[in-house]
């Protein structure tokens, strides 16, 4: 079991969770979005977290010949002049469901990284921790993936010796 906290203030952001073994598929089937809000599943499962090995989120660049965008159904909407862009964020990013993360608080300037129904996610960090930090990214409008990523510098894990 893993905890993660504010690498600034040393906030306690999760409960316990356990690591997934990759990051899970996450349908795009429109059954399967919430009836209300219209979100897709969140993609881990609550009580569990991933780490994405590949590149996501800000900041994002005009592909070159060498690179392969193979995030299918977890690529981001992107604003208008954004469009054709991919990420070339950190690397590494925790992936978490967003109720695991309650204490964090969604900064108010988002502008065109705004979808109809919630964060595109392609601004950057968008929660804050409550010192103020901002701490991760939240992905929640109804066209996109439903998945907040912790960042790898400004979070960390904490894994208690169990084995004692």
């Amino acid at each position: 079991m893993t905890v993660f906290y504010c690498a600034k203030c040393s906030a306690e952001l999760t409960p316990d969770l356990q690591k997934l073994p990759g990051i899970p598929d996450v349908s795009v089937h429109d059954k399967d979005r919430h009836r209300t809000t219209r979100l897709a599943p969140s993609t881990v499962p609550q009580g569990s977290y991933a780490i994405d090995p590949d590149p996501w989120g800000a900041p994002f660049e005009i592909p070159d010949a060498q690179t392969t965008d193979v995030q299918g159904s977890r690529a981001l909407l992107m604003p208008p002049d954004m469009t054709g862009m991919v990420p070339a964020g950190s690397r590494n990013s925790v992936i978490v469901h967003p109720q695991d993360v309650p204490s964090l608080q969604l900064t108010s300037r988002l502008g065109v990284h705004h979808g109809c129904c919630g964060p595109l996610g392609t601004g950057g960090r968008n929660m804050a921790c409550r010192c103020g930090t901002r701490v991760a990214t939240l992905t929640a409008d109804c066209m996109g993936p439903h998945e907040l990523h912790l960042d790898p510098l400004r979070t960390y894990a904490f894994m208690p010796d169990t084995s004692t």
